[in-house]
Order: C-alpha cells, then sequence, then structure tokens
C-alpha cells in the first residue's frame, strides 16, 4: 500500500479512492448477480450496504416535523424495493437508480401520508423547498427570511409563497381535547364550539301541535296526551277511561289522519299565500 501510495504521488497509476471504489463496484456488481439467481443473502448484504444511503436521503427530510424514525422507515422499504427492480445487466450504478427511488417514495409519504387536509401536488412540493431554503437562509441572515426572499430563493412568486405559507397549516389538526393552557383543568377548544340546539325544533313543533288541536274534540286531546306524553300503553289509557283498548287505537288513529289532513291544508294556504 505505501508503494501504490508513491506512485500515485509520481503522477504514475490511479488514485486510492479510485482503486477502492472500483474494488467497491465490483463487489457491487457480484453481489446483484447472486441475487439475479436467487441468493437472498447477497440481497441482505445490499440493503445493509446501501443503508447509509437510504439514512442519508431521510435526514434531508428531518425539518419538516416528521419524525425522523418514519422518515428512515420510508426510505428503507424504498432500498429495498429498489434492490428488487433493479437490472444490474445495463451496466449502470446501483445509486443512479435508488436515489431517485427513495427520493420519490419520501415526496409520495409527504404527499399522501402527513396532510390533514391535502393540498394539490404542485403546492406540496413548493411547501417543502420552501421549508428547506427558510432553515438556510435563517442561518445564512441570521433571522427569519422574508416573502420576497423565499420567493427568490425557490424560483417563486410572492403570490405563490403566500399561499403555501396559508396551506402549510393544513399539515395538521388540533386536539378538541387540547387545553388551552396546558393545565389539566383548563378549558379546552371543544368548550368554544358550539353545538345544535334540538329545543328549538321541538319548541316549533309543539307550537304547531298546539294551533292543529284546537279544533279536536276533548277525548281526542286527552287520549293524544296520555298516548304521547305520559307514555300510557292503549290498554292503560282505556282502563283510565272505561273502554276497550280497541276503541282507544280507534281513536288515536282517526285523530292523527284528522291532525295530517289539517296539516296539509295549512301547508296549502301558506304556499299559496
Amino acid at each position: 500500500m505505501r508503494e501504490m501510495t508513491r506512485l500515485t504521488d509520481l503522477g504514475i497509476g490511479p488514485p486510492l479512492a479510485s482503486w477502492a471504489g472500483d474494488a467497491r463496484a465490483r463487489g457491487d456488481r457480484a453481489l446483484f448477480e447472486r441475487l439475479d439467481r436467487g441468493d437472498l443473502y447477497s440481497r441482505a448484504a445490499l440493503v445493509d450496504r446501501f443503508m447509509p444511503l437510504a439514512r442519508s436521503l431521510a435526514r434531508r427530510y428531518e425539518s419538516s416535523g416528521e419524525p425522523l424514525e418514519d422518515l428512515v422507515q420510508v426510505a428503507s422499504l424504498a432500498l429495498v424495493k429498489a434492490i428488487d427492480r433493479f437490472d444490474s445487466s445495463r451496466g449502470h450504478a446501483f445509486t443512479s437508480f435508488a436515489v431517485p427511488t427513495i427520493v420519490g417514495e419520501l415526496k409520495r409519504h409527504f404527499r399522501d401520508r402527513t396532510w390533514s387536509v391535502r393540498p394539490p401536488r404542485e403546492l406540496q412540493e413548493l411547501i417543502m423547498r420552501m421549508d428547506r431554503a427558510s432553515i438556510r437562509l435563517a442561518q445564512e441572515l441570521d433571522r427569519g427570511p422574508t416573502v420576497a426572499e423565499l420567493a427568490a430563493a425557490t424560483g417563486s412568486d410572492e403570490e405563490h409563497i403566500l399561499e403555501a405559507l396559508q396551506a402549510r397549516g393544513g399539515r395538521g389538526t388540533l386536539s378538541l381535547h387540547a387545553s388551552h393552557s396546558g393545565e389539566a383543568d383548563a378549558s379546552t377548544l371543544e368548550d368554544s364550539l358550539g353545538c345544535d340546539d334540538d329545543g328549538f325544533d321541538h319548541a316549533e313543533s309543539r307550537a304547531m301541535l298546539s294551533n292543529l288541536c284546537v279544533g279536536l274534540p276533548e277525548r281526542s286531546r286527552e287520549v293524544l296526551r296520555m298516548r304521547f306524553e305520559d307514555d300510557l300503553t292503549q290498554a292503560e289509557i282505556g282502563e283510565r277511561l272505561g273502554v276497550s283498548q280497541m276503541q282507544v287505537s280507534r281513536v288515536i288513529r282517526q285523530t292523527i289522519a284528522h291532525l295530517h289532513a289539517v296539516a296539509e291544508q295549512h301547508a296549502a294556504l301558506a304556499t299559496a299565500g
């Protein structure tokens, strides 16, 4: 090795990095050739060999707020997919195929899995570029970048940057049970939300029913009250009134039919008016 280094220093022979790179490339080709013959051990060896590449690509998106463990998992699965799909007979380097495959899976993960409200794909990609540019500019300028600076760094216009900033809020959601101040007994977001009050509908229905019952005989109104307010059975109503259950059933049926007819007449008059 020392003799090789001296020859290199004199300009004779390839540098050591080239020798190591060629040897590694030959080793990779040998593993892929064994994999093509069905050797699963070579598949595992290739995964171990290129796992640092997958982790490195996953760390590019670490600033997005997504857990790094999830990003590494997505990149690792994409690496396995790239190994299974790679055609070593074409003579290309595996990394030239693996990098676009892994990056594509990471972007697909952000597009399909991390948005609570999903904006268009072009807007998602702009948000990712804007996030990376924002971190870089903050380090260079020692302050937060302006909209104009983000537009220049991403090759976009200010209007699209403003739209991306607004849409970025749809990436996550707030829990209705989370407290405003973080204290256990503090009010939650759910406490500030309104709800439907069915009492208004019931009040309107009772008022309309009261008007419809004005012309009913006293006995018919009493039967309806005991049946639908007191929730008595027809037999119990008959015992109180001293009539049979059949008579109670007939009174209820005739009274309800009468109320339907009166309600339809009122509706027709209201429509005509």
